[in-house]
């Protein structure tokens, strides 16, 4: 049975975050750090991890990420998510 992460990344350069979903969260921070080539996520590498929450449909990481990406969602952030 495969489960899905919803993840937040931080930018070790800037206070940019990144929040995004995946079945395969090593492989994925692999690529925003150093395999793409292109991409928002290039400008502000190093990324590192700072919140990973698992789910067991994609529908459910979706629904959440998406959630992630509202106003409600980014003030959930900085009262959850600590950075340090």
């Amino acid at each position: 049975m495969e489960e899905y992460v919803v993840y937040i990344l931080a930018s070790s350069k800037t206070e940019k975050l990144y929040k995004g979903h995946t079945s395969n969260l090593i492989e994925r921070f692999k690529s925003h750090n150093a395999l793409s080539e292109k991409g928002w996520t290039i400008r502000y590498r190093p990324w590192r991890v700072v919140f990973v929450r698992f789910f067991k449909t994609k529908k459910e990481a979706m629904c959440f990420e998406k959630y992630l990406k509202t106003g409600v969602g980014r003030e959930w952030i900085a009262k959850n998510v600590h950075f340090e």
